[in-house]
């Protein structure tokens, strides 16, 4: 008996990847500022904020300390010290944490300042679609609040298992 052979073309076989990608250091300025809108007033402590996401507390501390010279919190030390929201939550749009996180964020070498540019930039236009791409995918963020993306409030809280420090 003859069994014939079906090839799977090599592109059936690739999963798509995502043509953005936002670095881990965005991810956790995300993670940070929805703990603290879960228990704003009050603050948490950057230990709290890693213990809950099970991530590593001297990288958040760069992100948090990146935030607050961003102005969306504010940061206290000592014994009653910690992080505590001052943005609101219904004001801070998801794009304007990116741009803030992220100010290089062109997804190739020729959107982003300071890189060699490629030798056929005068000629190209991918560059313009990517760029298009890029304020577009800013664009939809900015249609989005931290506000948005806390609800369920007492469910995400409860998931995080956050206790709120008083002030």
């Amino acid at each position: 008996m003859t069994r014939l052979l079906r090839r799977t073309p090599l592109s059936a076989k690739l999963e798509p990847s995502p043509i953005l990608q936002l670095t881990s250091y965005t991810d956790y300025a995300f993670r940070t500022l929805i703990a603290l809108a879960c228990v704003a007033p009050e603050k948490l402590t950057v230990g709290e904020i890693s213990e809950s996401y099970g991530i590593s507390l001297n990288h958040l501390l760069k992100v948090v300390q990146r935030l607050a010279e961003l102005g969306y919190v504010e940061t206290t030390r000592g014994k009653s010290g910690g992080v505590r929201l001052v943005a609101a939550p219904s004001a801070l749009t998801l794009g304007a944490v990116v741009r803030g996180m992220e100010p290089e964020l062109g997804v190739v070498p020729c959107l982003r300042r300071d890189e060699q540019p490629c030798v056929i930039a005068p000629a190209c236009r991918l560059k313009s679609i990517l760029s298009e791409a890029t304020h577009q995918f800013l664009a939809s963020l900015d249609e989005h609040t931290l506000a948005e993306i806390i609800e369920p409030k007492p469910r995400v809280t409860r998931l995080l298992k956050l206790t709120a420090r008083a002030n």
